[in-house]
């Protein structure tokens, strides 16, 4: 019988209009008016924001214009290795004296350089093209140095002119020296090969390391200077490792990219 008399009274003021009306509270007016701003200050900044964003890749330190392999133009026997590794030559300077069926023949540099590498020994048999040196092309001691950053392929459009990389150098402790500061020089479009850039480094492994994940683009980065340093470059420390920097240095590079807007994100 209760319940029939609820239902009754139910009946009697379906619509409960006696009842008094119930306004939000003050603390859910105050979430809405966050929540709402929130959102609106979040819509500018997807249209008018910038976020920015960086891409590593692996570098070597080096001079602008690379090294060269030196191959042998006749076949035989060395007799003697005439050039010391690190040493700088003229063009057309000896390397190698190889004992041929016509003679003795002297192996000589294409251009000037520096020996970066001998391959060949006293005693060794080569053959014609055999590789017998790595050149570096750098004639003077004075010649800056450059780094090469070998970029995935599909990044390479996504780098500004002149943007901003910090290089982590092999031969510098980073946490106690920093890293090395520098800017894009150029972009070379065409993703390379690893007979491209052996040639250009004058060394196959360093050519089969840099594909190793496909073919890269290469980017030349100008260093930024600094006469106070003893390197003659700027490095996020005040003063930079107190020793010399040399070419043929491994290192890792990161190329600050092109800003990009959040909303274009959300668009096709």
């Amino acid at each position: 019988m209760q319940f029939r008399q609820q239902a009754l009274a139910k009946l009697q003021s379906p619509e409960e209009l006696d009842l008094p009306v119930r306004f939000a509270r003050p603390q859910g007016w105050l979430v809405l008016s966050v929540t709402v701003v929130v959102m609106a200050a979040a819509s500018v900044w997807a249209v008018t924001g910038s976020v920015a964003s960086t891409v590593s890749s692996p570098a070597i330190l080096t001079h602008g214009q690379g090294s060269y392999i030196l191959q042998s133009p006749v076949a035989g026997q060395v007799t003697a290795v005439l050039a010391e590794q690190g040493a700088r030559l003229p063009a057309n300077s000896p390397v190698l004296k190889v004992r041929t069926a016509e003679g003795e023949k002297v192996v000589r540099t294409v251009a000037a350089g520096r020996v970066t590498g001998l391959a060949a020994t006293i005693g060794q048999i080569i053959s014609t093209g055999a590789n017998v040196a790595a050149i570096e092309k750098v004639a003077h001691s004075e010649d800056p140095l450059y780094a090469t950053v070998y970029v995935p392929a599909e990044n390479a459009a996504s780098i500004p002119d002149k943007a901003a990389v910090d290089l982590t150098v092999s031969s510098v402790p980073t946490q106690e020296y920093g890293v090395l500061r520098g800017h894009v020089k150029s972009v070379d479009r065409s993703a390379q090969s690893a007979q491209q850039i052996a040639a250009f480094l004058g060394d196959t492994q360093l050519g089969e390391q840099f594909t190793k994940d496909g073919r890269p683009v290469a980017v030349l980065v100008k260093l930024d200077k600094k006469s106070s340093t003893k390197s003659g470059y700027k490095w996020s420390s005040a003063d930079g490792p107190p020793f010399d920097l040399t070419s043929m240095t491994l290192a890792s590079g990161s190329i600050r990219l092109a800003d990009e807007r959040p909303v274009d994100w959300l668009l096709p």
